[in-house]
């Protein structure tokens, strides 16, 4: 667990802030400008992200799934997951997982609000076997379960990052999903702002998109695939001509096949 520290800058606090949040501190804002100073499209690259992420939760609980493991969720913001899958589901069940003290102190206030079927677990996503340990009082393994890694492997190396999914999706029942997203960058302004980053806060990956596609293993993807996170089953308020840019979110669906 981190311990708390409103003078070191903190992932969750940073995303917070390009997503117009407010539970953040000089010291996140200040990374967050730098970035945004040499990448103005940061922040709506962020708001795709979570547009995404709601789209995909919708999706998947449209498919009868109604158990949600949400790793590194960050910050809670609206839809969050939770409301996503209940506005499908009306007793879906979530389990929040973070490390960043300031976060789970809001998960857990929004948590004892009044929400059966949602959990809080805190601890480090690397550490596997915790974390499924620790899921396990809201979530039944041994059913269809939809994990979610939004914004999450860009924070690993490549073999690491293929390493943690398929650790994760080896422990989880036939018929589950998987939903990943990760920044994405083409343009030599990538390069200072990922190594700012990385120094700022921590170690960032610019995800090729073999790289990212080979993320989700043998798993079967959902049409259209990996893509622009704008361009996986848009709403009816995103753009239809989606122009290509320097940045995006890598995005994608995949199932874990059902035996027989």
């Amino acid at each position: 667990m981190h311990d708390f520290d409103p003078h070191t800058p903190s992932i969750a606090r940073v995303y917070d802030y390009f997503l117009g949040g407010k539970d953040n501190f000089a010291a996140d804002r200040e990374v967050a400008e730098r970035q945004i100073a040499i990448a103005p499209l940061i922040p709506v690259i962020a708001g795709e992200n979570r547009r995404f992420l709601a789209r995909a939760v919708t999706w998947v609980a449209n498919q009868g799934v109604a158990q949600f493991i949400d790793l590194g969720c960050g910050m809670p913001t609206v839809p969050n997951t939770h409301e996503s899958a209940r506005a499908v589901i009306g007793d879906a069940r979530v389990a929040y997982v973070d490390n960043d003290q300031v976060v789970l102190s809001h998960l857990k206030a929004m948590v004892a609000n009044g929400r059966p079927g949602v959990s809080v677990v805190a601890g480090d996503v690397s550490e596997v076997a915790t974390i499924i340990d620790g899921v396990r009082s809201e979530i039944d393994l041994s059913a269809p379960v939809c994990l979610i890694m939004g914004y999450l492997l860009h924070f690993f190396a490549p073999e690491a990052a293929g390493n943690l999914v398929a650790d994760y999706m080896a422990r989880l029942a036939p018929g589950s999903y998987l939903v990943l997203s990760a920044i994405h960058a083409d343009s030599e302004a990538a390069d200072e702002g990922f190594g700012g980053y990385s120094s700022a806060v921590a170690s960032v990956y610019n995800h090729s998109i073999p790289d990212f596609t080979g993320f989700f293993g043998s798993l079967d993807l959902v049409p259209p695939g990996v893509v622009d996170a704008r361009k996986w089953q848009p709403a009816w308020e995103e753009p239809l001509n989606i122009q290509k840019r320097e940045g995006c979110v890598l995005a994608g669906v995949a199932r874990v096949a059902r035996v027989g």
